[in-house]
């Protein structure tokens, strides 16, 4: 027993070890135990649920709905273009898709593969198309970061006594559907995942450079963040240790150190 023991331990070390893999631009090594294609298959099943439940309202035809795909096209744009030549382009196959959705909710997110959804309610604190380009860079920018991967390989990680792990790695899919269902709330409420505090600040570093690549000022991303910032006074919003989110203080004090990064990724916006 003990001998199986020592296996198993030596297995799943080794499994940690090369199942790693690199967030363009900032480098960072993150565990990733579950594939693109199954994730990302399993975020456009969740992705359609959610479109099509009655309660869910896709705006079309509106300028504000042609704002949302616009914007969202160009930053995809210029983000496959820098994956391809740079060698990361084998490794993304997004479909990507853009929708204003019909909400008093402040929200807006992009589930694995390139699925969007912006929320008209945070419409009134984007403003304009920039502020826009703020918040669709941010939400791209998980995606393409895999933090949806990352925590739900940390979730296999931690239930890889009870043998999940085997089953990912395999190719049993009921497990990788289950977690899933539990990550997105599949067959039921869209609950999308909450990210930790140190992914949000990848995200804000990510959509920084992504929105300058596609001819957006940088430094407006700190006019948004303080209009929400604002725009959530009085909200009873938690301590920052306790919350998956920096403070907004802390947020906009880091995107103020990472704006030189930012700018040397500027493209001036083309007609």
């Amino acid at each position: 027993m003990k001998s199986l023991k020592s296996i198993l331990l030596l297995f799943f070390t080794a499994t940690l070890l090369f199942s790693c893999a690199q967030v363009p631009l900032t480098g960072r090594r993150q565990l990733s135990l579950v594939s693109d294609e199954t994730l990302n298959k399993e975020a456009l099943t969740a992705y359609q649920n959610f479109l099509n439940e009655p309660k869910t309202k896709v705006i079309k035809g509106t300028a504000e709905a042609q704002r949302v795909k616009a914007v969202g096209a160009k930053l995809a744009q210029v983000i496959d273009t820098y994956l391809k030549q740079n060698s990361f382009g084998d490794q993304y196959n997004f479909q990507w898709e853009f929708n204003l959705i019909e909400s008093k909710d402040v929200n807006a997110w992009c589930m694995p593969g390139g699925k969007v959804a912006v929320y008209t309610g945070i419409l009134p604190v984007t403003k304009d198309e920039t502020g826009l380009a703020t918040v669709i860079g941010h939400e791209i920018a998980h995606a393409i970061a895999r933090h949806s991967a990352e925590r739900y390989s940390q979730v296999m990680a931690a239930q890889a006594g009870g043998g999940i792990l085997g089953a990912v790695t395999g190719n049993a899919s009921e497990a990788t559907q289950k977690t899933v269902s539990q990550l997105y709330g599949i067959g039921g409420q869209l609950a999308l995942l909450k990210y930790s505090r140190n992914q949000e600040a990848e995200a804000d570093r990510l959509g920084l450079i992504f929105m300058s690549m596609a001819g957006y000022q940088p430094e407006k991303a700190i006019d948004f963040w303080e209009r929400m910032s604002a725009a959530k006074k009085g909200d009873g919003a938690p301590p920052e240790f306790l919350s998956t989110h920096p403070s907004d203080e802390t947020r906009i004090a880091e995107i103020r150190k990472r704006l030189p990064e930012a700018k040397k990724y500027f493209r001036p916006a083309t007609k």
